[in-house]
C-alpha cells in the first residue's frame, strides 16, 4: 500500500527549489552588489545564453533528483511489473492535494524561469508549466514498477490538475489569481507513531497529514478590479484532516486501533506577495519564492467534529 507518496514527491519539489535557489544565489553573490538586480531582472527579448542556461540547469536539477530518488527511495524494494493501485480513499485526499500543489509550482518555476530568458509566452506554457506534470510523470513510473507501490490513477489526475491550474489562468488572466499555498502545524498523532508521522519537525512537515493544509488563494483585486482592496490581500480557502494514524479505517482496524479521522475546511486572509510593488527584483524573486506559502492569519474552521470554531493566528 502506497502510504507516502506525497513524501518523496515534496521532497522532490524542496530538492529542485533549493537546488534552484543555491545555484541562483550562488551566481547572485559570485557578482557586484550593483550587479544584482540587473542579473534577476527578466530579458525583454530572448537571450538565448540564459535560456540554454535555464534548460541545462534544470536537465542536471531533474536528473540528478530522479538517481538520487531511486537510490534512496525505490533501490532496496523489489520490482515488478507495472502495475496501478487504488489509494484513492488514503489519507483522506490529502496526499492528491499534496500532487497538485507540487506539479502547480513546480511548473510555475520552470515558466517563470524561462520568463526570465526572454523566451515566448508559448514557450514558458509547454516547456515551463508542464515542468512539474513531466517529472512526477516519471517518479508515477517508478511507482508503477515498484512492488512496494503502484502507479495511482489518483495522483495522476492531481499532478494534471496542477498544471491545468497554472496553464488555464494563463491563458484566460495572463495573470494567476488562484495560487496554491501549504501550511503546517505539529500534531501530537506523530508521537503515536513516529516511525511513519515522523519523529523531527522537518519529518513531520512531510510526513505528518494532520498538521498539513492545502489552500486555494484567491486574490480579491484581480477578481473585483475594486481598487478599495489592495492589490496584495488574498482570501484563503482551506482544507485539513485530522485525527489520522493510518491511512484510512480499514487499515487502522486491522492495526486494532480506533480511528475518528475527519475533514477540516478554513477560510482565512492571505497575502500575495508577488502583488507588493518593489522595483526590486531580487526581491520580486524572494517574493516569488516564498508565495508558496499561507501566511499566517485569522482563520475559521469548520468540521463536523469541532463544529464552527475561530482562531486568533492559524498556520
Amino acid at each position: 500500500m502506497k502510504l507516502f507518496r506525497f513524501k518523496s514527491n515534496f521532497k522532490c519539489w524542496l530538492f529542485i527549489r533549493n537546488k534552484f535557489l543555491l545555484i541562483l544565489f550562488g551566481s547572485l553573490f559570485s557578482q557586484a552588489q550593483s550587479d544584482i538586480n540587473t542579473f534577476l531582472k527578466p530579458s525583454d527579448t530572448l537571450n538565448k545564453a540564459r535560456r540554454t542556461g535555464v534548460y541545462v540547469g534544470e536537465s542536471i536539477a531533474l536528473g540528478a533528483t530522479l538517481i538520487g530518488l531511486n537510490q534512496i527511495w525505490y533501490k532496496d524494494y523489489p520490482q515488478t511489473n507495472f502495475h496501478f493501485i487504488n489509494d484513492n480513499n488514503q489519507w483522506m485526499q490529502m496526499d492528491k492535494l499534496g500532487h497538485m500543489y507540487s506539479t502547480y509550482h513546480i511548473g510555475r518555476v520552470g515558466a517563470e524561469m524561462l520568463a526570465w530568458s526572454g523566451a515566448p509566452r508559448k514557450e514558458q506554457l509547454i516547456y515551463g508549466s508542464t515542468l512539474g506534470l513531466g517529472f512526477l510523470t516519471i517518479v508515477e513510473v517508478f511507482d508503477g514498477y515498484s512492488q512496494e507501490w503502484g502507479a495511482s490513477s489518483g495522483d495522476i489526475i492531481a499532478n494534471f490538475s496542477g498544471t491545468a491550474l497554472y496553464v488555464s489562468q494563463e491563458l484566460l488572466w495572463k495573470e494567476q489569481r488562484i495560487i496554491p499555498k501549504f501550511s503546517f502545524h505539529q500534531t501530537s498523532f506523530a508521537a503515536n507513531r513516529p516511525e511513519t508521522l515522523g519523529s523531527s519537525f522537518n519529518e513531520q512537515i512531510l510526513k505528518d497529514y494532520n498538521g498539513q493544509t492545502y489552500w486555494f488563494s484567491f486574490n480579491i483585486h484581480s477578481f473585483t478590479k475594486d481598487s478599495f482592496f489592495p492589490k496584495w490581500l488574498n482570501l484563503a480557502i482551506g482544507y485539513g484532516a485530522d485525527g489520522m494514524l493510518y491511512g484510512d479505517e480499514t487499515e487502522a482496524f486491522a492495526n486494532a486501533i480506533y480511528q475518528n479521522s475527519y475533514r477540516q475546511f478554513y477560510l482565512s486572509f492571505d497575502v500575495d506577495l508577488t502583488k507588493i510593488s518593489t522595483k526590486s527584483h531580487f526581491l520580486k524573486t524572494l517574493f516569488s519564492v516564498f508565495n508558496t506559502i499561507k501566511i499566517p492569519a485569522p482563520t475559521l474552521q469548520y468540521d463536523d467534529y469541532n463544529g464552527v470554531k475561530g482562531h486568533f493566528m492559524y498556520f
